[in-house]
């Protein structure tokens, strides 16, 4: 399926999520743009990517991010604007209209991508749809924090409304606490650094119980899906997945498409599920309104999602597709070596679960032998982030 007609991808984020992005479309001849902002971006080092641009960050710069868009936007006439971290998809969805003006973009208005980007919108909307979810309390003070634990087990979680933020301000995506001290302690940090959190039950299992539920979804209607299940998860249990396998998981369709609806969601999304043992309920820990982390596996196994997304919105063809391969891993290799090692005592998996996703058809996240350049740029990232982490202890004014 090549694309003929040359309007650009334009890609805001250089991110992994953007990597496998620019991939799927650079593949067909898809003119890609990639605008990066982060130290850490890598997607513009890929040979797929026709040009890219360094912009200020559009969290800490808006205005200067939407001058700089607006600036080339007669470069990329027609273009597609595509935000794959959840910073980006805030600007454009907040900018959206003047930003179409000059381009299409493929995220919905803010009015809609509030109602997934801050978690608590979320929550509510699915408790109010019946969708199964873990207990959650957004508290108000510390009393109510209180009562709220009477009602659940240690360890449970402080999670952020808006993970970016809270991400990037304290460098984990919630916080695990085994007492009642800790909840406070934890929930009083992320008050005073000025984010609203919720406390939510931990819900007991290992990383295989976490699955996705990939959808491309218009006008209340799923018209691609695609599910998997997580395998490893870097730091396990808590963080984002390093390993996951294609499965058809259909216990997790209907409560995926209803959450789409409640959200009066159109576009592409990644809805994530945790199968809770006690009570055999797959509960809905978050969506994702953006191309996720593992876009690549679902490309591989048959389903280019960033492909529909494009030839929708450039051309208006509407995808129907539900054929997938099962059985093929996706493989965040610098990640599973580093959390395996470090893990490697408290994770229960024997060498034969370390290699199994090696052994069988898979696709890596960064490393691509026809693409290496990302896969480098990040390993130089990686060994360098500590260098300067010291030189700016022991050196006056770096940091």
């Amino acid at each position: 399926m090549t694309v003929n007609r040359k309007q650009a991808a334009v890609i805001l984020s250089g991110n992994p999520n953007a990597l496998g992005v620019a991939r799927a479309l650079g593949e067909q001849d898809i003119p890609v743009v990639v605008v990066h902002y982060a130290p850490f971006d890598i997607a513009q080092h890929s040979r797929y990517v026709t040009e890219s641009l360094a912009a200020p960050h559009p969290e800490k710069d808006p205005e200067g991010f939407l001058a700089l868009l607006l600036q080339h936007a007669s470069s990329w006439p027609g273009g597609i604007i595509i935000p794959t971290g959840d910073e980006a998809v805030v600007f454009a969805s907040q900018h959206r209209t003047l930003l179409e003006k000059y381009f299409q973009v493929a995220c919905p208005p803010w009015e809609f991508a509030e109602r997934y980007i801050e978690k608590r919108h979320t929550y509510a909307l699915a408790a109010a749809c019946g969708i199964p979810i873990p207990q959650t309390l957004v508290p108000q003070n510390d009393d109510e924090i209180v009562e709220f634990s009477r009602g659940i087990e240690f360890p449970c979680l402080i999670k952020p409304s808006e993970g970016h933020l809270y991400f990037a301000h304290f460098k984990r995506k919630m916080t695990s606490v085994g007492n009642l001290d800790e909840l406070l302690t934890a929930y009083r940090e992320a008050r005073d650094a000025g984010f609203e959190v919720m406390v939510q039950e931990y819900i007991p299992g290992d990383d295989d119980t976490v699955v996705n539920y990939n959808a491309y979804f218009i006008d209340g209607q799923a018209l691609a899906e695609f599910t998997a299940r997580h395998i490893r998860n870097g730091p396990p249990w808590f963080g984002s997945p390093r390993v996951v396998c294609s499965e058809r998981i259909p216990e997790v369709i209907e409560p995926g498409r209803s959450i789409l609806r409640a959200l009066g969601f159109n576009g592409f999304a990644c809805t994530e599920f945790k199968f809770d043992r006690r009570d055999g309920l797959f509960k809905l820990m978050e969506v994702n309104g953006r191309h996720n982390l593992s876009t690549l596996l679902a490309v591989r196994c048959g389903l280019n999602f960033p492909l529909l997304h494009y030839r929708h919105l450039a051309f208006g063809e509407v995808p129907i597709s539900t054929r997938y391969e099962e059985g093929r891993y996706w493989i965040d290799l610098v990640r599973d070596i580093g959390f395996s090692l470090a893990f490697r005592s408290r994770e229960r998996y024997r060498l034969s679960d370390y290699l199994r996703p090696y052994l069988h058809r898979h696709v890596f996240a960064i490393w691509a032998l026809r693409d290496p350049v990302p896969f480098w740029a990040r390993m130089m990232f990686i060994v360098r982030k500590p260098f300067q982490k010291a030189m700016s202890s022991i050196v006056p004014g770096k940091g």
